[in-house]
């Protein structure tokens, strides 16, 4: 698989407009960004290039500047990935979980990820007998966690082989036993907690899915956006007989806690 870097330059005054173009450029595939002063390095697998989008939306930022977009082999990204993210511990309760992270978001770096482990702390008394979801579950920390936490069953699904083979990995890093499945859309089932932190455009078309496969009294988790995207995921979400029970903010970003 190759991916392909761009390179950008930005004047951004607020970070919140650096995270909302990062946030558009997540919603054309992008996977992984490096910022440094006042250079934005982002990553797309080169079939997923979309560059008619891309210059659209830069055209219409106007701090930002298109410096380079340049092609990567793959086993460079991942050496490269690989050197500058190496396995680390992660403390989720009473918890001490090890991820050895391979070019998978969900690293556990980002905030989003951050918030979806605090609440799960937050609900580990009523995890033992829940069967759990991750949707698009990258490394599998979140996944790892359900399970270390004493979830019932946890299945874990990712549209990406490398995300698949990395959480199998880590699953056995940690001693868990997780159902990994290689799929771009959440398998049929009755879960008692779904986890999705993903892109909101997915989030949008998928929630018919999750209030499907969610059980009476369920909960479903989202985060992977920003608050400006907060209506209309709650409006699809309302559609769908799922309503808001919490919400988390952590820096510009922001996780919804649905129940059905």
């Amino acid at each position: 698989m190759q991916y392909t870097e761009a390179v950008f330059s930005c004047s951004f005054v607020e970070d919140w407009q650096e995270a909302l173009f990062t946030q558009s450029l997540a919603d054309l595939g992008f996977e992984s960004f490096v910022s440094e002063s006042g250079v934005l390095k982002a990553y797309v697998q080169t079939s997923l290039l979309a560059e008619p989008a891309l210059q659209q939306l830069i055209a219409a930022t106007p701090e930002v500047l298109l410096l380079s977009l340049t092609p990567c082999p793959d086993e460079n990204w991942n050496q490269t990935w690989e050197e500058e993210h190496p396995e680390f511990q992660v403390h989720v309760a009473d918890q001490t979980i090890t991820i050895r992270p391979h070019c998978a978001f969900g690293a556990g770096y980002h905030a989003t990820t951050s918030m979806m482990l605090a609440a799960l702390a937050d609900r580990k008394a009523h995890l033992s007998q829940s069967v759990v979801l991750d949707n698009g579950c990258g490394t599998g920390i979140l996944a790892i966690a359900a399970a270390r936490l004493g979830a019932k069953e946890v299945v874990a699904v990712d549209m990406d082989e490398k995300s698949v083979q990395n959480t199998l990995e880590n699953s056995v890093l940690n001693q868990v036993t997780l159902h990994v499945r290689l799929a771009d859309t959440p398998p049929e089932g009755n879960y008692n907690l779904i986890l999705s932190n993903i892109h909101r455009n997915v989030l949008l078309q998928q929630m018919p899915l999750y209030a499907r496969f969610l059980c009476s009294g369920g909960q479903l988790w989202l985060s992977g956006f920003l608050e400006d995207d907060c209506p209309a995921l709650l409006a699809a979400a309302d559609r769908e007989g799922l309503h808001l029970t919490d919400k988390y903010e952590k820096e510009e970003w922001r996780m919804l806690c649905l129940s059905k």
